[in-house]
């Protein structure tokens, strides 16, 4: 009898152990498909899909840091919005000053030659900022436009501010130090001063830039540019985004057109690209990546490829689409009404992993107020309430925005 037991004592410890093994894996599975769908080995990093402002990656995308030479999508944005308020013109000519010359003269620095004294069209030393990083042709650029650096910064600030960045640090249009732009740099300033923004702020601005100035995109996507230095002289210009179409590290499936890199010491070496993945836009920011520019043009690529092998968009129509649950809420002190129908306030869409739903996602609606399950009377017709919040494997929430369907009276108190 005592054999007995003991068999049957050992039996419930070996299931017991069994069951606790099981339970960590489970535990272990959870925490594995909660975690993140892409890892980028740099200090900060932001990715969104540009139309739906769906968040795909974050990493420290909130916290500034220098940008480097990136700084530039912001300098074309105060150029092209002159060009078009007509302060400029594409084939007006420029004349460099011996300061600008000297800047374009440093090897020390991303450039193109610019020959003191000679004069270049807006066009050829955008061209030049953009596939080159053209230093000197930036500078140029600014001062022609603004007058002086700080005159320039202001523009800079103000265009920011226009695609919703306002917490930035802003010392010069080139990305450089501020004591590296000798006679131009800004007095009372550490010479070690450099442009300070998230990678968040900087995919804000290259999502209006390419939104408000499409034109951008036929500047970034040029592969190669000629740029006449002189009468006699000519420079072939070679994008250096090696993710351009037919480029090395060209994503299979999806076309890059954009947008910038940028290099210092402080910033590290940074990307910002962007291009069209399954019919959307998308726009992966990454500061100071890890190891050389290769590594960061295949991490990017990576990404891109990993999107589209993994993910796919899918389009939301109606909250049903979600949940029937979802299309009634119910509403405190109304007339003659205790709930309330409700609807997406735009159509979206969302990116999900190609082997769940969207009902797999655990929509959950979320009414502004103290009360996040109910609304309080009166309410207008298409007036936004609130937001269907949606937990996608591998990335981060994405909050769909729902406005009511009819207007509510408020209840009378007599």
């Amino acid at each position: 009898m005592k054999k007995v037991k003991s068999f049957f004592a050992k039996l419930l410890l070996i299931t017991a152990i069994i069951s606790i093994c099981l339970n960590g894996l489970g535990m272990f599975a959870k925490v594995h498909a909660d975690t993140a769908a892409f890892q980028m080995d740099a200090r900060a990093a932001y990715a969104i899909d540009a139309e739906s402002g769906q968040v795909l990656y974050q990493k420290n995308a909130t916290k500034r840091y220098p940008i480097a030479s990136v700084i530039k999508i912001l300098t074309l944005g105060v150029i092209l919005q002159d060009i078009r308020n007509h302060h400029l013109k594409w084939d007006q000519k420029i004349k460099i000053t011996p300061a600008v010359a000297k800047i374009a003269d440093d090897w020390h620095f991303s450039n193109v030659p610019l020959m003191n004294g000679e004069e270049y069209t807006v066009r050829q030393l955008v061209d030049s900022m953009m596939l080159v990083s053209a230093d000197g042709s930036t500078e140029a650029l600014a001062l022609a436009d603004a007058g002086s650096t700080e005159a320039f910064n202001k523009k800079m600030m103000a265009f920011a501010k226009k695609a919703g960045v306002t917490d930035i640090k802003i010392y010069n249009m080139i990305g450089l130090p501020n004591g590296d732009l000798g006679k131009h740099k800004l007095k009372g300033v550490d010479k070690d001063a450099e442009n300070l923004l998230s990678a968040k702020d900087v995919a804000l601005i290259s999502k209006y830039l390419v939104e408000n100035y499409p034109e951008t995109l036929d500047i970034t996507k040029q592969k190669f540019a000629n740029f006449d230095v002189t009468k006699d002289q000519q420079y072939l210009m070679t994008n250096v985004n090696a993710l351009l179409p037919q480029n090395g590290f060209a994503p299979k499936d999806g076309e890059i057109d954009g947008l910038k890199t940028g290099n210092t010491d402080r910033a590290g070496k940074c990307i910002v690209s962007t291009g069209t993945f399954a019919g959307r836009r998308i726009i992966l920011v990454a500061l100071h990546t890890k190891g050389e520019w290769n590594d960061q043009s295949k991490m990017q690529q990576d990404f891109y490829n990993k999107l589209i092998d993994e993910y796919q968009p899918v389009e939301i129509k109606k909250v049903n689409d979600l949940s029937a649950k979802l299309t009634r809420v119910k509403v405190k002190n109304g007339k003659n009404k205790n709930k309330a129908n409700i609807k997406l306030t735009k159509k979206t869409t969302v990116w999900l992993p190609k082997n769940i739903k969207l009902q797999a996602t655990k929509p959950t609606l979320r009414v502004q107020g103290d009360d996040q399950k109910q609304l309080t009377a009166p309410l207008k017709k298409n007036q936004q309430v609130g937001s269907i919040e949606l937990h996608i494997p591998g990335l981060p929430d994405f909050n769909i925005p729902v406005s009511t369907s009819q207007s509510v009276a408020k209840k009378s108190m007599f």
